[in-house]
């Protein structure tokens, strides 16, 4: 093909023949052979690329253009003047039969643009138009883009800035009726030219002597006059018959909207640029470009300073969302079942306001409920509940010395900061997940480990301030949530305060709101709920449950002795009658260097099996700088993870950290037995409690049969302990009666009941035993 490049042909028709330039045989890199032969011919009037590769070529379209406005060959082709193109085909074909100029005539399918609202071929023709000089201030759009906050942000260099370093002059103009008119009238006589350009009603009141009502069409195009520039008087200023481009309509948004300059300069120039935009990533072609580029030319500035460019909805299979298939859930279904705020969280915390696309699925959503708005109500119906019960009255305090409390405190402060921080950013689903991870904190960390104090408090000091902690939490996290979740945050802080909406309330300012500052404390906390996790790990796999008391749990590894103020905490959370701390990992395991071998096979090639083998070795050193050094090279953050390894022969598992390790003594003596039974007789009398609908206020009796004399002797033991936890003014506790009870699953009834009145008899089990427990109010007559 390269040989043929240059050389000149004799072409099939003589309708351009005075065109001798255009004749030869030119390259183009849009050509291939993947369809044909790889020969195509260019037509500079009928094709982008034909044009571009003909002008750098020195052939110029002039009057290469023989087809017009409806589709008609014009003189130049005479003898097929006045058909359609697509008409003309045949007589083209029979004409070069005729000539004995086909070698070949063959019918194939190919791909070919047709008009998506007409269903019928396109034909792409070059037209006169109005451009924007983009190519002009090309360089300076590139630099103005740096000042624009991208979410994402590879946006900003990537599809955007990419599309601007290769902008092109924008045509603005559109041969159709509908649109704002090109305000430009120019000369009907070439010979005595001009153009008059128009920027303001004035300026056409003083031209045309009217000032027009209507800036549209037909009504703008009936203002005409003489042309100025012509001595004879005959030829017209007319308006040309073009309409602007919409794009340009939208990019002229942010002054337009305000009639800017005419009007509101004061206003306009206060807010302009916008603080913030959104839509559609695609938009980078689109809304974003032409505001960006009209704000550059006009004022030297972006138009936007931060935009978040979200990708597009599709259905649970990947389709696109279609009314015709129905195969979506529709919105208002999704309101009355899963509530607003569900599906408003769903969107804001899903990579598809990151520029990524989204499956929408009703289980996402469901998984919302479960995960957010019913944990953030759980743990306002709990405060309420209890303050209720208690007669409290909403005070907002942060001078509670306890240890939860002061972490709960510390954990507000940094979801403030953390999301605020997020939002700044415009980072949504990154504030999204930090309230999420809060509000599992505060459920089942903080709530679940202070149950104790809200019940009974009769005034006393802790039990109080652990009141006033909650009250100071939820009232600071519902504002922080209320850009997620406004009809939720608006219920409970209304609940909460009894005053006016949320979303009239500030943002929550730490330092004046008395919000202590602890970093170190909540760092402390997590990792001992780190620890927690591990230890409820090792119990699983060790078919140990959580209510069975154990001797002891070691942690080991950086910094485990740093834990001693909490070791008291951890060995209830993890039910261990004693924590041992030790910074002396080795002892108990190993840490392990595991190479991300998808980062650095690319980076290394074959040298990443050395990595890999001296890391399986164990020949690597940890470096002070979080780094590490394995086969002579240094790794960073992501060319790696570490992780423990117990030794053999113990129950430990790994924290999540990768630098520690707990183990536990699992070894389970007849005490330890006696209390895990106690212990599960009090969780199986509150579930009875709760199906039952008893109130946490009020007293109980209960009668509580076990499958064994064994299981009965021991919980008789921790009687006390599981009447005071249950409330119970009475407790009976017995084994079932025979062996018959126990095969049958305790369906039968406890001869040693002693009331019959109001008792409500329960199946259970306790430690995989049958078991019965019978309650009653406290009220019950006995039998």
């Amino acid at each position: 093909g390269a040989e043929l490049v240059g050389r000149s042909y004799v072409p099939l028709f003589d309708f351009f023949a005075h065109r001798t330039e255009a004749f030869r045989v030119l390259a183009g890199d849009f050509v291939d052979t993947a369809e044909g032969t790889g020969i195509v011919h260019a037509a500079p009037g009928f094709g982008a690329e034909d044009q571009e590769v003909c002008e750098a070529n020195g052939i110029a379209i002039a009057d290469a253009v023989p087809v017009d406005d409806r589709g008609r060959f014009t003189e130049p082709v005479s003898m097929w003047a006045g058909t359609n193109v697509f008409e003309a085909n045949t007589g083209i074909i029979r004409h070069l039969k005729d000539e004995g100029r086909i070698v070949r005539h063959d019918s194939y399918e190919h791909n070919y643009p047709y008009c998506w609202r007409t269903d019928t071929p396109i034909i792409y023709r070059a037209i006169n138009s109005w451009y924007v000089e983009v190519t002009a201030i090309r360089d300076r759009l590139v630099e103005l883009n740096q000042q624009i906050n991208w979410v994402p942000d590879h946006v900003r260099d990537g599809r955007f800035g990419m599309w601007l370093e290769g902008a092109r002059d924008w045509s603005i103009s559109r041969n159709r009726f509908w649109g704002s008119p090109i305000p430009v009238w120019r000369s009907d006589d070439p010979d005595y030219p001009r153009i008059d350009v128009y920027g303001s009603l004035d300026e056409l009141e003083r031209d045309f002597g009217v000032r027009p009502d209507d800036l549209h069409r037909p009504f703008i195009d009936a203002l005409t006059r003489p042309n100025p520039d012509d001595p004879t008087g005959q030829s017209v200023m007319r308006r040309v018959p073009e309409v602007l481009d919409c794009w340009f309509e939208s990019g002229s948004m942010p002054f337009a909207q305000v009639h800017y300059p005419f009007e509101n300069t004061e206003w306009f120039e206060s807010h302009f640029p916008a603080d913030f935009i959104v839509e559609y990533i695609n938009q980078t072609r689109g809304w974003f470009y032409t505001l960006h580029v009209l704000a550059g030319a006009l004022f030297d500035r972006p138009a936007f300073s931060n935009v978040i460019c979200h990708g597009i909805l599709l259905a649970a299979d990947g389709a696109k969302l279609s009314k015709k298939l129905r195969n979506y859930t529709e919105p208002t279904d999704i309101f009355e079942n899963q509530g607003a705020d569900a599906l408003r969280w769903y969107l804001m915390a899903a990579n598809i306001v990151r520029g990524g696309d989204l499956r929408i699925n009703d289980d996402g959503i469901d998984e919302v409920t479960r995960q957010v708005l019913l944990p953030i109500w759980n743990a306002y119906s709990f405060f309420t509940m209890y303050a209720n019960a208690e007669g409290y009255t909403a005070q907002r305090s942060t001078d509670s010395e306890d240890v939860l409390d002061r972490y709960v405190l510390a954990r507000t402060r940094t979801l403030v900061e953390r999301v605020a921080e997020r939002m700044d950013a415009y980072d949504l689903p990154g504030g999204a997940a930090e309230i999420a991870a809060f509000i599992d904190a505060l459920n089942n960390w903080y709530i679940r480990r202070s149950r104790d104090r809200f019940w009974n408090a009769g005034g006393a000091d802790t039990d109080r301030a652990a009141f006033d902690t909650l009250y100071v939490v939820l009232t600071t996290l519902t504002r922080v949530a209320a850009p997620f979740l406004p009809m939720i945050a608006e219920e409970i802080h209304g609940g909460l305060t009894g005053g006016a909406s949320v979303h009239l309330a500030d943002w929550p300012d730490p330092d004046a709101e008395g919000l202590p500052a602890n970093d170190a404390l909540v760092a402390r906390m997590e990792r001992l709920r780190d620890a927690a996790s591990a230890a409820l790990r090792v119990r699983e796999d060790a078919g140990l449950r959580v209510r069975l008391p154990l001797a002891r749990a070691i942690v080991a590894g950086d910094g485990a002795e740093d834990l001693a103020p909490l070791a008291d905490l951890l060995a209830d959370e993890i039910n261990v009658k004693s924590v041992v701390l030790t910074d002396d990992l080795e002892a108990h395991a190993s840490l392990v260097l595991r190479p991300n071998g998808a980062v650095l096979g690319p980076r290394l090639g074959g040298a990443v099996q050395d990595v890999f083998r001296e890391a399986r070795s164990g020949h690597w050193t940890r470096n002070d700088d979080g780094t590490v050094t394995v086969a002579g090279r240094v790794l960073e953050a992501g060319d790696f993870e570490l992780a423990v390894e117990a030794s053999e022969g113990i129950a430990a598992a790994g924290l999540a950290s990768g630098d520690a390790v707990v183990v536990l003594d699992t070894a389970v003596t007849p005490e330890l037995e006696a209390e895990g039974w106690a212990r599960d007789a009090v969780r199986v009398i509150q579930d009875c409690r709760r199906i039952d609908g008893y109130v946490v206020t009020d007293r109980i009796q209960a009668s509580l049969a076990l499958a064994s004399a064994q299981q009965a002797a021991a919980v008789e033991q921790w009687r006390d302990y599981v009447a005071e936890q249950v409330l119970a003014t009475d407790l009976e506790v017995t084994a079932l009666e025979s062996a018959g009870d126990q095969a049958d699953g305790a369906s039968k009834s406890v001869a040693t009941s002693r009331w019959l009145v109001g008792f409500v008899a329960h199946d259970v089990t306790i430690d995989g035993q049958p078991a019965r427990c019978d309650l009653a109010p406290s009220s019950a007559k006995p039998r």
